[in-house]
């Protein structure tokens, strides 16, 4: 089977617009004076190496051909017809924490714990952090988030989780320590950027966001109820749930290798999750997402299931590493053992966050179900009783991916507008006091221009 156009095999193995004005607290923002301006102070506090350059655009548009980013690492998570924004200068900084494993060959350097940092001359005075989305690298989301929080003025700081590659899951003495340590470099990269803003810009980032796409959304849920003190709000674009006795990914995909392997109804994806609607999303899936997906998690947590598949590789080829594991079609996570479920406790959500978060999720996401993923999320909130904290859209015709955008453009939406808006509400929300608008499902711009705008106050449906 061909993957549709628009999504390169890359992205299906990795994964996983008007400008606003600044930020008010540009207003405060360091005078750093001529073009990058005080390099030679720029640090990053525990990193074994790092490498500064001074950069006439720091966005793609300027950086696509040089060792600055990897366009191909950014393959089909945004829409072919996106505008982005371009022309910021400033100085970038590449390097790497301390860290034993070797997933990550950007560089040359064979060397996880790598991070990418962006400061531009013209400062707001604020600063956004990302994880990568799926089990990419530091550059994933250069088109999706930092180009765009760039040009608004903030420092942009992203991270490879420590680790990366369909083989992840080898990080780590015991199941659990690959996604655990996910969330220990997130904090690690976030602390050094405040005090790399700091030491470039004379004072410290009066503003700390934090944002992401799937499992950099996890990593935004995770970091608000832990790591509330080092941010003032955060955007989840279908962040991953992990939540101790379900539901998540190892609840719903083990539905999707049954009826890849023939031995599944359709009505058993519903089941668990999967929207009606989706169907004509789940060949692709079934080609790209959901066998891979299914087995690298579930040797993540659960090594001892079926030992032999996946093994020390999800595969050498292609074909091995999209390819289901036929045990995989009979997981069944509730009646695991408890070390598998005290495994998934240790990188679990509660729900209890501590600073603003805007959650999106499309109706139409056939990797991450809206039930068994942000709607539970949501209900988490409300139990926790940080309701008032928490804000939910679902963007009507949303999926995973926006690069199937290319492919279904009359039955699919690209979420990216709605995350520029959602960051938009975010900084009004935090900085303004702007009450933002009750949860509901998004409806299409007035324009028509699905592409480049959304309108989070537009016409709706009331969710809760």
């Amino acid at each position: 089977m061909r993957l549709p156009r628009g999504v390169p095999f890359l992205a299906a193995v990795l994964t996983a617009v008007s400008l606003t004005g600044p930020s008010p607290t540009a207003a405060a923002a360091a005078d750093t004076g001529a073009h990058c301006a005080r390099k030679e102070r720029v640090r990053v506090p525990g990193a074994a190496v790092q490498r500064s350059a001074c950069l006439a655009d720091l966005t793609t548009t300027g950086l696509a051909g040089t060792p600055y980013t990897d366009l191909a690492d950014q393959a089909g998570l945004t829409a072919s017809g996106t505008r982005t924004p371009s022309g910021v200068p400033g100085i970038q900084v590449d390097g790497y924490f301390p860290d034993s494993s070797r997933f990550n060959a950007t560089h040359g350097w064979r060397h996880d714990a790598q991070f990418v940092l962006r400061l531009p001359d013209h400062w707001n005075g604020g600063l956004v952090v990302t994880g990568a989305p799926g089990t990419r690298k530091q550059y994933a989301t250069d088109k999706a988030i930092s180009d765009r929080v760039l040009a608004q003025g903030y420092a942009y700081a992203a991270t490879d989780k420590g680790n990366s590659g369909t083989d992840f899951y080898r990080d780590g003495k015991r199941p659990g320590d690959a996604v655990a340590e996910w969330n220990a470099r997130t904090t690690q990269l976030t602390r050094a950027a405040r005090q790399t803003a700091a030491r470039r810009y004379g004072h410290a980032p009066l503003r700390t966001y934090i944002a992401g796409i799937s499992n950099g959304g996890y990593l935004t849920r995770w970091q608000l109820e832990n790591h509330p003190e080092l941010y003032d709000g955060g955007v989840d674009w279908e962040g991953a749930l992990w939540a101790e006795d379900g539901p998540g990914l190892l609840t719903s995909l083990p539905a999707t290798v049954a009826r890849t392997l023939g031995t599944a109804r359709d009505e058993d994806l519903y089941a668990v999750g999967f929207a009606r609607g989706s169907e004509f999303l789940w060949p692709y899936h079934e080609k790209a997402y959901w066998g891979v997906t299914q087995k690298i998690y579930r040797a993540e947590f659960d090594p001892a299931y079926d030992p032999h598949c996946p093994g020390p590789t999800a595969g050498s080829s292609a074909e091995e590493i999209l390819a289901p594991c036929p045990s995989d079609a009979t997981y069944d996570y509730a009646t695991r053992p408890a070390s598998v479920h005290r495994a998934v406790a240790r990188v679990a959500l509660t729900g209890r966050i501590g600073k603003p978060l805007i959650t999106l999720h499309g109706d139409l996401d056939a990797l991450l179900p809206q039930a068994a993923d942000s709607d539970v999320y949501a209900r988490m909130v409300d139990v926790s009783g940080r309701g008032r904290l928490h804000r939910y859209y679902t963007v009507r015709g949303g999926t995973h991916v926006d690069g199937l955008y290319d492919t279904y453009p009359d039955r699919l939406r690209p979420i990216l507008p709605c995350f520029r808006s959602a960051f938009d509400v975010l900084t009004g929300w935090v900085e303004r006091g702007t009450r933002p608008p009750a949860d509901h499902t998004v409806g299409e711009p007035s324009d028509g221009d699905v592409l480049n705008s959304c309108a989070l106050t537009g016409p709706a449906t009331t969710r809760r």
